[in-house]
């Protein structure tokens, strides 16, 4: 006989983690089950080294309009929130100065205009613009070395939050793991969900079959995956995108530095951080490298990458489409050089002196260990990238593919998906969202601070 649940949440990241945490606290959901394939809690893309540990706010992630910002925003502030009520010696998370940075003319009009007349600096009371002499107080490396002609602005705020994702999730799991209607299963590969008239069948490889009257599949791109087997997101692919870093060895910098967004590109913009568990090492990336696989290293997942791609003729022609952009193309080349031994580095170095001007070759190397996979989502009606996450909603299911800023909105996503499993269980139980703000989002410290936090020993 199958288990039998009223939800059934596949994945065990951030995303599944964060809706786990809120449906079994906030709600009166009596069976709910979490099944993870990998042996622990946000063991992949989630894990602290295969991504950017940034909290995006979108106070400083320059391709973000105001409208995105504001959506980002709110979810960010209720991560940030949970972790100042959850987390006060900071061993989930940092809390540093970060901003953007602009050199030169054209950059600084760019930033100032997005700051004073776009309604950033209104959006963001925290976000300060600073000059040469203010940033070098903050970020002497930055300025150190640099040339003194060219003109310098920042956008800097005291809300730098560096999050190690893995030990959030595992938090929001272990939260929750001992209530009497929540079980957690890892090591339990999903291989079907099977959709009946009136409840769903999971099937697993090592633990039989669940029933579930409601379903919500937050598996990253494996997600997609899911769907499409089920006939749903037919009209969308993914172009798996590698992250990597080069990383120094030496505390070059005390908080967070972003450049400013190349326009058209759904990748971060390179930036240096300090890594969110130790200070001295310092961070530079993401690179971006499109790979035929939904797992970094995972050689099993590149024929689950074939499944999502669909290899027919619009999925061939998004891409085609696509590639052929003119900024785009020449990105994807170049960021094919960074994995060369000795010319990946030579390679690079200019986009780290964008931040650190003094630093040179010798100082950074590929960070070995470090960077995941994250799906950019192609819409193969438009031929075109969609930038950011997407949401499939069916029948009593729900398919998260969550690419950046997916981590950061991940309570915000959990709040929107909970309200939506109430829905489809008929409404017959409640979300204590007002429980739920105060647990999160009402801890967010929101009056400006006269100096920017202080960098973490």
């Amino acid at each position: 006989m199958p288990k039998e649940y009223d939800l059934v949440i596949v994945g065990g990241g951030i995303s599944g983690a964060s809706l786990l945490y809120t449906v079994a606290t906030f709600t009166d959901i009596e069976r709910v089950a979490l099944i993870e394939k990998e042996d622990e809690i946000a063991a992949i893309n989630s894990h602290h080294t295969n991504n950017s540990q940034t909290l995006h706010f979108g106070d400083i992630e320059t391709n973000y309009t105001l409208e995105k910002a504001e959506k980002v925003k709110e979810g960010a502030e209720m991560v940030a929130g949970y972790l100042e009520a959850k987390d006060p010696d900071r061993e989930m998370h940092s809390k540093r100065s970060k901003m953007v940075l602009a050199v030169g003319d054209d950059e600084v009009d760019k930033l100032e205009s997005r700051y004073d007349d776009e309604g950033f600096g209104d959006l963001f009371p925290k976000l300060e613009a600073i000059g040469r002499e203010e940033i070098a107080e903050i970020e002497p490396k930055v300025v150190e070395g640099r040339d003194p002609s060219k003109e310098l602005l920042a956008l800097q705020t005291p809300d730098g939050y560096t999050v190690d994702y893995g030990e959030l999730s595992k938090a929001f799991v272990d939260q929750v793991r001992e209530h009497e209607h929540v079980d957690v299963y890892t090591g339990t590969k999903v291989e079907r969900v099977n959709e009946t008239d009136d409840e769903f069948l999971i099937e697993t490889e090592n633990e039989g079959w669940f029933a579930a009257d409601t379903t919500v599949v937050t598996a990253g791109s494996h997600s997609l995956q899911i769907a499409k087997k089920m006939g749903y997101g037919e009209d969308l692919s993914l172009l798996p995108v590698a992250g990597s870093f080069f990383v120094a060895n030496e505390g070059l910098l005390n908080g967070k530095v972003y450049t400013l967004q190349m326009k058209k590109l759904p990748f971060a913009a390179v930036h240096g951080d300090a890594e969110v568990h130790d200070q001295n090492m310092t961070r530079f990336g993401p690179t971006a490298k499109v790979v035929p696989g939904l797992e970094r290293g995972e050689l099993s997942s590149v024929p689950d990458f074939f499944d999502v791609f669909g290899m027919n003729p619009d999925s061939f022609l998004s891409y085609a489409n696509i590639m052929a952009d003119r900024i785009l193309f020449p990105f994807v080349i170049e960021n094919l050089l960074y994995d060369i031994p000795v010319v990946g580095r030579k390679t690079f170095l200019p986009d780290v002196q964008k931040v650190v001007p003094t630093v040179e070759e010798g100082d950074i190397k590929r960070a070995k260990g470090f960077g995941g996979i994250r799906p950019q989502i192609v819409n193969t009606k438009t031929k075109s990238l969609d930038m950011g996450e997407a949401k499939i909603t069916g029948d009593d299911i729900i398919f998260n593919i969550t690419p950046s800023p997916g981590a950061s909105t991940c309570l915000k996503n959990a709040m929107r998906d909970t309200k939506q499993v109430i829905e489809f269980l008929d409404g017959e139980h409640e979300f204590d969202e007002d429980g739920f703000r105060r647990a999160t989002i009402d801890n967010f410290p929101r009056e400006a601070e006269a100096e920017p936090a202080p960098a973490d020993d």
